[in-house]
């Protein structure tokens, strides 16, 4: 195997010299893994110091229902979609009032509207009936909402309260965490479980956020850009991709 080469910055993005060898974790115990994701996290805070939801919105509800409308859908559409819906639907008793059929038709270009639509508008009223209007900043309280899961949960209570009550596991964090040989599951909650055994808890809060980010812009799911990876010293998947995409075998 090729000797380890250090990584170089040139104009802000990282190189390899020559051939770079991916770290190995195989009987990698818990302390280990524990440095290595913090020598990770502390690299991709530099490359991204300005970490945040892509979703836009101005009240922990807005942030909610834009959430539940991103599964399954890029987070451009969503951003496209909610001005025009929140405009029509400004609070949550109006959302809790929508005809299901016109909420579906509000919100069809996010996908699976059907599911979303009555979602909402049932998360709506349970708001309405049971919580004064207000959403929840507790994980045990949000859970409880109609189409609310952990992922959902996670990512309202640390950009609308800024609360780190765990990790948000998403499609971009589920393949990253994959490729860095952070966790071998495949449920989100296991994988969360996982995560929150090694990642410092003053980082939850922006953990999803720093792998999203990687992830959409180097760490991409059809074709990783690896030798431009910050982080590829310390990835096991390294030279498997850099093999796979330079036609080496």
């Amino acid at each position: 195997m090729a000797k380890v080469k250090a990584a170089v910055k040139r104009k802000g993005r990282a190189t390899t010299t020559g051939k770079a060898r991916a770290v190995s974790v195989r009987g990698e115990g818990l302390e280990e893994r524990q440095k290595r994701i913090r020598e990770i996290i502390k690299i991709l805070r530099k490359e991204y110091p300005q970490v945040k939801t892509a979703l836009n919105y101005r009240t922990p509800f807005e942030l909610l229902v834009a959430t539940i409308l991103a599964a399954q859908c890029t987070d451009e559409r969503v951003n496209k979609v909610t001005p025009g819906l929140f405009q029509k639907y400004p609070t949550i008793e109006s959302l809790a009032r929508a005809r299901q059929e016109e909420l579906e038709n509000d919100i069809r270009s996010t996908g699976f509207f059907r599911n979303k639509a009555r979602n909402i508008i049932a998360l709506s009223k349970k708001l309405v009936e049971e919580y004064q209007g207000k959403v929840p900043d507790s994980m045990e309280e949000l859970v409880k909402l109609p189409g609310v899961a952990r992922k959902t949960a996670n990512i309202v209570l640390s950009s609308a309260f800024r609360k780190a009550e765990g990790i948000a596991v998403d499609t971009h964090v589920r393949r990253l965490t994959g490729r860095l040989g952070l966790s071998r599951q495949n449920d989100p909650n296991k994988i969360e479980s996982d995560l929150m055994a090694i990642v410092p808890q003053e980082d939850w809060l922006d953990f999803n956020f720093l792998l999203v980010d990687h992830g959409r812009k180097v760490c991409q799911a059809r074709k990783p850009l690896c030798p431009q990876c910050v982080i590829n010293h310390l990835c096991p998947s390294f030279e498997k991709f850099a093999r796979l995409f330079s036609g080496r075998k």
